[in-house]
């Protein structure tokens, strides 16, 4: 048999050739999909929020002051006039009596509420004029503060109408029965009437005697204070009077 070189070297040519694929045959296609902005933003149409309906506990009650409402000491409270209200808040206090400074009949709906909780009305009607220069009655005030140093009567609200005059002429009487000096009273006085403060009101303050009511016992919390606090209130005067001199 006559071998032929030339075919068997073609055979092995063929059998060592390796296929390299091409570049686009390894080459992946990855599509990419742009989302191009609209020219214009959107705008959302207005969506009005409700809030959820609260529950109101009938057994919740509202505790509010009247206005002009402050302590005076233990037991003793002032304020203007109070309305329904405040009817809850003045519950609170368990009242036992209510000095009203006003010349006009108490408001029926006012003495309901003291009827059911067994408070003791006393009325000294006192006119709320708004010239200067009018007298104050000085022996009605004597009256209503012969009730405010009764520990009978406590725990005990003074009031008139909006808190201001009438109930600051008797609380700075008061005061000054605490040996208050006249400075600390009257800054007490115009805390509560402010730019409606009076003259004639500090005036009265000022010449009210308390000679008579020295007899008298004050059994009430802030007698046992009497003396230091009014150690204080000296000494606080005695600066005072030194720096304006």
């Amino acid at each position: 048999m006559k071998f032929d070189h030339n075919l068997h070297q073609e055979q092995q040519e063929k059998e060592q050739t390796v296929v390299i694929p091409s570049e686009e045959n390894m080459c992946r296609t990855i599509e990419v999909a742009i989302i191009e902005p609209p020219s214009q933003p959107q705008v959302l149409p207005a969506v009005k929020l409700t809030p959820p309906p609260t529950t109101v506990n009938d057994d919740e009650e509202m505790f509010i002051p009247p206005l002009n409402f402050a302590m005076v000491d233990n037991g003793i409270f002032r304020s203007g006039f109070p309305n329904s209200t405040n009817f809850s808040f003045l519950q609170s206090l368990s009242l036992r009596s209510i000095i009203y400074l006003c010349p006009e009949p108490y408001p029926e709906a006012n003495m309901d509420f003291l009827m059911a909780n067994g408070i003791q009305l006393y009325q000294f009607g006192i006119d709320g004029a708004k010239e200067p220069f009018v007298n104050i009655p000085e022996d009605t005030i004597r009256e209503a503060l012969k009730v405010v140093i009764d520990a009978r009567n406590h725990p005990l609200l003074i009031h008139c109408k909006r808190g201001k005059h009438r109930t600051g002429c008797l609380v700075g009487c008061l005061r000054k029965l605490q040996r208050w000096c006249l400075t600390s009273v009257f800054d007490e006085y115009q805390r509560f009437a402010a730019a409606k403060a009076r003259i004639s009101d500090q005036r009265f303050m000022e010449l009210f005697d308390t000679s008579s009511f020295k007899h008298l016992p004050m059994p009430f919390s802030c007698s046992k204070r009497i003396r230091a606090h009014s150690l204080y209130r000296d000494s606080a005067c005695q600066r005072t009077q030194k720096q304006g001199s």
